[in-house]
């Protein structure tokens, strides 16, 4: 079977908005860990608007922190409101924050547990990013485990510095791999500079590549009473939990869904080698039980934004 996957280093102008995005959650987080949170970042060319709804004890100052973020000054403007009474009736009798299905996964391919195109992928962006730390994607295809194409397109790289990182990193199997390092030429303008970026917008790439569906929405910026987030965690927990349990399994999928202000999952599911299960009560899957849990109180989620949020030893891992 033939598999595709990429990755995006964390300069690329998608992951830029979610690093903004998750560093106001993590600052609201750092100030009152009780913070409702869900932001939106677009910026590209010289601007970033952040917008979205903020119930919380926390000072902000939302240019310095995009500023940071960024590296450079920026210009900002923000449009930030108090979350909606209708959704907070819900959320504060400790109900999910939106309905939505959240799927979670693990296999044997690595010791990540995640497919292995996208271990690749990722592996490769993160040696080509310490040379050069710009705006830059990988992209490996699989015949089944073999490599068959390596993509790479990265800023201020030129294309013989990056045939030779990737010949390097393949060793002896280099011979058989077609490999297109910045096929549409050599470029020096990117992130911002070169394109707009929106928050959420590389959602594939934040779990585990195309191979594994997705149910619910984007992570970043949101804080843990959206299930989007956390029962997409907590999914990932309990596929590495129930992975390792079943020593000669190669795979699960975990699928939660939820409605919006109710406390428990209407699904959970396990699908063991295509074998499916009910979890039963086998953990405490409300959204407070989830948040106590995986600590999802604490501010972390800037870092964990910049490569990918499975597979890179997260707490829910």
């Amino acid at each position: 079977m033939i598999r595709t996957a990429e990755c995006i280093t964390p300069k690329h102008p998608d992951k830029i908005c979610d690093r903004i995005s998750d560093a106001i959650l993590d600052e609201c987080l750092r100030q009152d860990p009780n913070s409702r949170v869900a932001i939106e970042t677009c910026g590209g060319h010289g601007k970033v608007f952040v917008t979205g709804e903020v119930t919380t004890n926390a000072k902000l100052d939302v240019p310095s922190i995009v500023v940071r973020v960024y590296g450079e000054d920026i210009d900002v403007e923000t449009n930030i409101v108090k979350q909606s009474n209708f959704i907070a009736q819900g959320v504060d009798t400790g109900g999910a924050g939106d309905r939505g299905i959240m799927v979670g996964y693990a296999c044997n391919e690595n010791k990540e547990m995640i497919p292995q195109e996208l271990y690749l992928a990722r592996q490769l962006c993160k040696r080509i990013y310490k040379l050069y730390p710009y705006d830059g994607k990988t992209q490996i295809t699989l015949d089944g485990d073999t490599i068959k194409t390596v993509v790479t397109s990265f800023q201020n790289a030129p294309k013989e510095s990056l045939e030779q990182i990737i010949t390097e990193w393949l060793e002896y199997k280099v011979d058989n791999v077609e490999i297109h390092c910045n096929p549409a030429g050599d470029w020096s303008m990117g992130g911002f500079d070169a394109d707009a970026g929106v928050t959420g917008r590389k959602l594939v790439v934040d779990n585990y590549g195309p191979r594994v569906p997705i149910g619910g929405g984007a992570f970043s910026g949101k804080d843990s009473s959206k299930v989007d987030r956390s029962a997409a965690y907590m999914a990932r927990k309990i596929a590495v939990d129930t992975l390792k349990s079943h020593g000669n399994a190669e795979e699960v999928y975990i699928y939660l869904a939820y409605a919006i202000g109710y406390d428990k999952p209407v699904q959970s599911t396990a699908i063991i080698d295509g074998k499916h299960f009910d979890l039963g009560n086998t953990y405490d899957l409300s959204p407070n039980g989830i948040v106590k849990t995986l600590e999802l109180q604490k501010p972390k989620f800037e870092k964990t934004a910049e490569w990918g949020h499975m597979g890179t030893g997260q707490v829910w891992e």
